[in-house]
């Protein structure tokens, strides 16, 4: 077999192999076991014709493409051992010749990741504020849920529902048509066609209207976009919401009951405090990450983003699917190509792999990592948060591939929390980090040998699929 490399740069190296007789020859015997036993050969039982007998009959090339799923990929494992290569995802592979095999494989290498002085970022956090409005908007909407519809004798208001008859046309075409609908008039209602709702208002139980609506010149559904719309509505009903008083009584209706107004006050408050530190938290990681990527620099190989690529499209697909739609028709819809499409997602793709190769650098250089004993308590808990479906999420989490998602995702984390800490000034470097500055700055006298040392290291969600 012969190797040699068509270029190599630091963050990739194009292979050319090239195969003879006797590199190809264990390969072709699985061949030839696996496809002895899916032919029949004149004059021997089925199964057992020999190799020569068999590669006769169906030609050696036919062993070799069957061969080559296994060939290329064990033979390029082979290859990178001996060339003492270690391949930072999948390499990509293109088969040249079949007689004698030769193949071109573009192997890339570890990124080249440069963190920056990433522990002189600091980012400054929002503190928890929350207003007495706040609380009573909430309190508000728990009102709004539970009040029942009542019927009143008055004219239509905003947030009112009406029972209405419909009818709709455009250039003399019936586009609405509908009788006894329930249709709750607000200015942000755009249905059937915006600026419908505002004409509602006012209007008396069993009023009849006729109004004209022009749909707007940006409306989705461009053969209506621009055009007038004659309605004839009809009320049938007015009903209003019967707000209940905000009291002791209505607390002690909410949820499993409250003993009081005050107490039902104080769990709203606690609630949106505990959302407003979430809210606080998930946008400080995200705004120190920023800083992060504004001095980080990355240097990949093209083959990991378009692997990278490869699987956002895929992403979408599988998304596409869930929704009954296929790919061609998706591209019919919005008039793309498939190479258009697939540019739309580069930008994303390309982030999310620069993200994912930059936090993986900081947990490195920070010595970061997940131990059994932390992700056997991660995996406890999710069981435990499934409830009633335990068994099924324990399921789900038994394959190799699971749990290694699960400390990937842990350790993600962990990077994440590490770097907030790093921009709110908090927390030291990592041992290995800290004794490489101690040793690096001049001293007058040797360190007190009786003075502990902290060897602890500090605990600091953006991944691509395995495999980028």
């Amino acid at each position: 077999m012969r190797v040699s490399r068509q270029s190599s740069t630091s963050t990739e190296i194009i292979l050319s192999v090239e195969m003879d007789t006797t590199d190809e020859d264990p390969f072709l015997d699985r061949s030839y076991r696996r496809t002895v036993n899916q032919i029949r050969v004149p004059g021997f039982r089925p199964g057992k014709a020999p190799r020569s007998i068999v590669e006769n009959y169906v030609g050696r090339t036919a062993l070799v493409h069957e061969a080559l799923d296994f060939m290329i990929p064990e033979t390029l494992d082979r290859v990178l051992r001996e060339e003492d290569l270690q391949a930072f995802g999948q390499p990509d592979v293109e088969v040249l010749e079949v007689e004698p095999v030769s193949f071109k494989a573009v192997v890339p290498l570890e990124p080249v990741v440069e963190l920056g002085d990433f522990r002189s970022i600091r980012v400054e956090q929002e503190e928890v504020d929350i207003t007495e409005e706040a609380v009573d908007d909430v309190l508000e909407r728990l009102r709004q849920e539970d009040a029942p519809w009542e019927p009143v004798e008055r004219p239509a208001q905003f947030g009112d529902m009406l029972n209405v008859d419909v009818k709709g046309t455009i250039d003399g075409e019936q586009v609405v048509n509908d009788e006894g609908i329930d249709y709750i008039p607000q200015e942000e209602n755009v249905l059937p066609f915006p600026g419908f709702a505002p004409h509602l208002e006012g209007m008396a139980e069993g009023e009849e209207r006729d109004f004209v609506v022009t749909i707007p010149e940006d409306y989705p559904r461009e053969q209506y976009a621009g055009k007038d719309c004659s309605f004839q509505v009809k009320v049938l009903s007015i009903k209003a919401k019967q707000l209940p008083e905000l009291d002791d009584e209505f607390a002690k209706g909410v949820g499993e009951g409250y003993d009081d107004l005050e107490a039902l006050r104080n769990h709203v408050r606690e609630r949106l405090n505990e959302q407003e530190q979430d809210r606080i938290k998930q946008e400080f990681q995200e705004k120190s990450l920023e800083e992060l990527l504004k001095i980080a620099s990355v240097h990949a190989s093209d083959t990991l983003f378009q692997r990278e690529l490869d699987a956002v499209v895929e992403e979408r697909e599988r998304a596409l699917r869930n929704q009954r739609l296929d790919m061609e028709t998706y591209l019919r819809f919005t008039g793309q190509t498939e190479e258009e499409f697939r540019d739309t997602l580069r930008p994303g793709a390309t982030e999310r792999l620069t993200r994912y190769l930059v936090m993986r650098k900081l947990g490195q250089e920070e010595e970061i990592e997940v131990t059994d004993e932390e992700a056997q308590e991660e995996l406890d808990s999710l069981i435990g948060e499934a409830g009633e479906n335990a068994d099924v999420m324990r399921r789900m989490l038994s394959t190799e591939s699971a749990r290694e998602n699960l400390r990937s995702s842990l350790l993600n984390r962990k990077v994440i929390e590490r770097l907030a800490e790093i921009a709110r000034g908090e927390g030291e470097a990592t041992s290995a980090s800290a004794e490489a500055e101690t040793e690096a700055e001049p001293t007058g006298e040797a360190a007190d040998e009786s003075t502990p040392v902290d060897d602890s290291t500090p605990q600091a969600d953006d991944q691509p699929e395995e495999g980028a």
